[in-house]
């Protein structure tokens, strides 16, 4: 008998070896499953807060676009509105200039009178201006003299919506 107790310790400490082996391998898994779900958890928590941030800044940003194209809008609409009045202004001065209904004039300097410029230095009997001596310009000069300044007034138009864009980008 004692080699059946000899062999029965042996088993004995084989299957508690086995049970205790397989008792530790589940313990442990059971504990790396836990230090893995929190860490995947706490992964997880990280990257939607990182993906709410980028969200939140894409929303951010949107909106500083959208106000930068509105207000870009509304420069645009104000240079427009600029423009078309100035074109309609002018549009205005060359059809009475082109009616006779309104005349261009340039005031002489009073030493120029006595340099023979071939202006008559009074005016005529009939007149009844009193102060600075004017000469009438050519209707085809005051055309140009207009056509001018139209040009110069767009581009101050133009310069002053570019200025107000670069404004705009700028803040």
């Amino acid at each position: 008998m004692k080699a059946l107790d000899w062999r029965l310790a042996v088993v004995a400490l084989l299957l508690g070896l086995a049970l205790g082996g397989r008792g530790a391998w589940l313990w442990q898994a059971n504990s790396y499953g836990k230090t893995l779900a929190e860490q995947a958890g706490a992964y997880t928590a990280e990257r939607e807060a990182a993906a709410t941030a980028v969200i939140d800044w894409q929303v951010a940003e949107q909106v500083r676009r959208r106000a930068l194209e509105d207000r870009l809008q509304v420069n645009d609409q104000t240079h427009y509105k600029e423009l078309l009045d100035a074109q309609q202004t002018h549009a205005r001065l060359r059809d009475r200039l082109a009616t006779a209904d309104l005349r261009l004039s340039v005031l002489l300097d009073s030493t120029a009178q006595d340099s023979g410029c071939g202006v008559p230095a009074a005016t005529g009997s009939g007149g009844v201006v009193h102060g600075a001596i004017r000469a009438e310009l050519d209707p085809a000069h005051a055309r140009r003299i207009i056509s001018i300044t139209n040009h110069g007034d767009q581009g101050l138009i133009a310069l002053k919506t570019c200025q107000a864009y670069v404004r705009a980008i700028a803040q």
